[in-house]
């Protein structure tokens, strides 16, 4: 697991995003066509923080494992072990 060893610079965070829900709450199969952009994601890695003006760390609000909201067009794609659905975000 390289994400694993993965650890973001700064205040940066590495993101998963959530699978597509493929069905309804009907119990009707979506297609693909039908199935919104999902955005929300799983936080992976988390970078120390930022320092603020003085020189002090600003730690981060998020921990590993907590499910976190995307903006539509944000972050960089990055690909480790064969997964395309990683994205480094600035928060």
């Amino acid at each position: 697991m390289a994400f694993r060893k993965f650890l973001p610079m700064f205040d940066r965070v590495l993101v998963e995003r959530l699978a597509a829900e493929t069905m309804s709450k009907g119990g009707i199969m979506l297609p693909e066509k039908a199935q919104g952009k999902v955005l929300q994601a799983t936080v992976v890695a988390v970078g120390p923080g930022s320092t603020n003006q003085k020189g002090y760390l600003t730690p981060m609000s998020v921990k590993i494992g907590e499910t976190v909201l995307l903006p539509e067009y944000g972050g960089t794609k990055v690909n480790l072990e064969d997964k395309v659905s990683l994205k480094m975000l600035s928060m």
